[in-house]
């Protein structure tokens, strides 16, 4: 596979990054200490490269209609100016993907895929646009995206936004975007600034044009202050997002899950008119019961002892493996190992105390409701 590098490959070199491979991106892992950034987002500001993600953009006077069919949720009834998080799945009700979907007009939208999937979504809603007066842009390729994400998200992007336009800003509520001006290097650019984020912080993500994009980096690096603003890599974002008990596509995610044994059930709109894909196979999910497909439910882990679990390591009950760990680290924030794991439905209660083997030891672990932290500013 060739690897893919974005527009900020050279802003992330500068300062010192390590990378890895992501979706056959090269991204920063890290900088210089993932507990430092993990914890700068938590207190003050990270700012962070995902311009691995997809931007598939939806037209047309049938779009509204066509995303109800494409995707699991009422899209038709996002209002203008507002996003919805959502799931793409197959026939047979597999997770294909879980997006983000803003509506930009009344027959315009922006879907935003995970970066190994963006090319796989992409075609998905191309071969199922056929039937629809809807045409399905794939414009990843020219786009970035830069996130803004912690207490202190808000007041640096008002440094560069004029002051006429503040309250586009402060006004903006969760899971809705605006287009704002912004100044970098004394020009203004007009750009996507949505207030979403996958670090359970307040925070913004701003879509930019590929050459645009170093250019924003920078000017928002230079209107921080010392320790106001932090750039951060993959490794903090997970630590963030686990925190936050948001799943991660191939570890709590994937075409074999389930929508309802991974607590998406809301996300599902069974009685939104029409048939959509997936509605027969999901609906006879639902039926049956969350998490009976499998046998198992996605819980949250909380370690009574010190070490902690790691994906794909067993969850035993007196010894008996009933579930497996999707994620799992020590919590930066709390103090304590925390792990999402899917479990057998007879012990995914909350309370419920289980082990994970780790290599052969048997740490404690307890069943707990999601998220693991919420933020309370």
């Amino acid at each position: 596979m060739t690897e893919k590098y974005t527009a900020l490959y050279g802003e992330h070199q500068k300062l010192g990054a390590s990378f890895t491979d992501f979706g056959g991106w090269q991204m920063p892992l890290k900088y210089s200490s993932e507990l430092a950034e993990h914890h700068a987002v938590r207190n003050a500001a990270g700012l962070f490269d995902l311009s691995h993600m997809g931007e598939v953009w939806v037209s047309g006077p049938d779009a509204a209609a066509f995303l109800d069919y494409a995707l699991v949720g009422r899209i038709s009834a996002v209002p203008v100016g507002k996003a919805k998080y959502t799931l793409i799945c197959d026939a047979d009700g597999g997770i294909i993907d879980d997006l983000i979907t803003y509506r930009r007009a009344d027959n315009t939208f922006l879907v935003v895929p995970n970066a190994g999937n963006a090319k796989v979504v992409a075609a998905a809603l191309q071969e199922r646009a056929e039937a629809f007066d809807a045409t399905v842009e794939d414009a990843s390729a020219a786009t970035s995206l830069i996130a803004v994400q912690g207490p202190k998200a808000q007041e640096l992007l008002l440094r560069l936004v004029p002051a006429a336009r503040h309250a586009d800003v402060t006004d903006l509520k969760y899971y809705a975007a605006v287009e704002v001006p912004v100044l970098v290097n004394g020009a203004s650019q007009e750009l996507l600034l949505a207030r979403t984020g996958y670090t359970g912080e307040d925070g913004f993500e701003i879509f930019v044009a590929n050459e645009d994009a170093p250019g924003l980096w920078q000017a928002l690096l230079a209107i921080a202050d010392e320790g106001e603003l932090t750039p951060a890599g993959l490794a903090s974002r997970d630590s963030l997002r686990l925190e936050a008990g948001m799943p991660l596509y191939g570890n709590e995610l994937s075409l074999q899950g389930d929508p309802f044994a991974a607590g998406l059930g809301p996300v599902v709109v069974l009685s939104k008119e029409g048939d959509f894909v997936g509605k027969t196979a999901l609906a006879a999910r639902k039926e049956a019961g969350a998490g009976t497909t499998s046998g198992r439910r996605l819980v949250g882990l909380k370690g009574t002892g010190r070490r902690a679990g790691r994906a794909h390591y067993p969850v035993l009950k007196d010894g008996t493996t009933v579930g497996e760990v999707t994620s799992g680290q020590p919590s930066p924030t709390l103090g304590y190992p925390i792990a999402m794991a899917y479990v057998d439905v007879d012990y995914s209660a909350p309370g419920t105390a289980l082990d994970i083997d780790l290599r052969g030891k048997a740490e404690p672990f307890e069943v707990v409701e999601l998220p693991f932290y919420k933020r309370t500013r």
